[in-house]
């Protein structure tokens, strides 16, 4: 490894089946298998395959692991970022990978020692799949992302709940709970819970990575939010505000500089229930503008004065042409094409299974986020999936 660090209560070494506190010469070094146990505190950056056994660790600065080394998180693993000035995040590099596999019963958890939105710096995810704003560095880190392997793997994150994360070093550089960059379809992301964070929940810039059964509730920025051409899937997806600085349910854009910058951000969306925190001042709810395409069915949406708007002239363009469509979905209020042309409410209702309903509420729901209608929205009450996160 480059550089390691890697500090220790007295209690922790003892119990350690491997340790490695030491400095390779470079990156080309045979890559080593290390065991860490409960009671350490985590730190530094690694290029090794790193396992952290099941129990309690504390973060006392950023975890960035590089190619071609892998963090391994056994199911039960609580990691706790410690107060502290600077931003902590953990970060995965390009070619390296996250093999965080919890399970319903026995979930990891990221979260922070100060109990409030901002504490941490969350988890970052660089993969070598596109981004239509050419090869960048991340927000957080400032690692390479970015490339024309679509299939890239960065690993598994399952069961995992991320708590207390979003940090702000300034209006450019901005930390979510997970932000992915040019995460490739070989990554799994399912059954994530991130929550009470300050700015995004799960933010994409680029890539083709899917997702699955992900929750996001009261990040107060946007809950999902995706640039620069993300073009994965996301399926049985919540997020759900109650906080008032929260904005919007998603944020969507293709490329703020160049909207028709290729190749274009086209997800699905299909099965996801997004609700809203009533506030006038963040009235959207889904919000698709600067070029991006959607695919959006079965879904519903509500608590927001105007719970799914439309922005610049490609992304109209391209649901007046069939290139995006709403489809089985029911929201609360009227679409707003805010451009004034083209798409609109009217053709919204027009569109296969599409209706406006506006009893939708929170109060529509048991548990937070529990409840369909027809065949619209994330969870039924028969199957109910979140059951995990309470």
């Amino acid at each position: 490894m480059r550089t390691t660090r890697f500090f220790m209560s007295a209690m922790a070494a003892l119990s350690m089946t491997v340790f490695a506190s030491c400095e390779k010469e470079d990156s080309t070094d045979p890559v080593e298998d290390i065991e860490f146990t409960a009671g350490a505190t985590l730190g530094g950056r690694y290029n090794d395959n790193i396992t952290l056994k099941a129990g309690d660790y504390t973060l006392t600065s950023s975890l960035q692991i590089e190619a071609p080394g892998s963090l391994t998180i056994e199911p039960g693993t609580t990691i706790t970022a410690a107060s502290n000035n600077n931003i902590i995040y953990i970060l995965i590099e390009q070619g390296a990978r996250i093999n965080a596999e919890g399970t319903a019963s026995s979930p990891i958890t990221m979260t922070s020692e100060d109990k409030k939105a901002g504490a941490w710096g969350g988890l970052h995810i660089c993969g070598r799949a596109h981004t239509n704003a050419g090869t960048g560095s991340s927000e957080i880190g400032n690692a390479v992302y970015g490339g024309d392997v679509e299939n890239d793997n960065s690993g598994t994150i399952e069961y995992v709940i991320i708590e207390n994360s979003g940090y702000a070093l300034d209006s450019d550089h901005e930390a979510n709970g997970i932000s992915l960059y040019g995460v490739g379809s070989g990554t799994k992301i399912s059954n994530v819970y991130v929550v009470n964070g300050s700015d995004d929940g799960i933010e994409f810039f680029g890539g083709s990575v899917n997702i699955d059964h992900c929750i996001v509730e009261n990040c107060t920025d946007d809950s999902f939010d995706w640039t620069e051409g993300w073009n994965g899937t996301a399926e049985y997806i919540i997020a759900c505000q109650t906080v008032a600085e929260c904005d919007c349910l998603m944020e969507c854009d293709n490329n703020g500089d160049n909207n028709e910058a290729a190749p274009v951000a086209h997800p699905t969306i299909r099965y996801a229930t997004f609700i809203g925190n009533g506030s006038a001042e963040n009235k959207r709810g889904l919000r698709f503008r600067e070029g991006t395409y959607v695919k959006l069915e079965n879904a519903l949406v509500c608590g927001k004065p105007s719970p799914v708007t439309l922005e610049t002239s490609y992304t109209v363009a391209s649901f007046d042409n069939g290139t995006s469509y709403i489809r089985n979905t029911v929201i609360s209020g009227e679409l707003v094409n805010e451009e004034g042309t083209g798409y609109d409410n009217a053709k919204f209702l027009a569109g296969e299974g599409n209706s406006v309903d506006t009893s939708l509420s929170a109060g529509t729901f048991t548990d937070k986020f529990v409840g369909k209608v027809g065949q619209s929205g994330a969870v039924d009450s028969s199957d109910d999936w979140t059951e995990w996160t309470r």
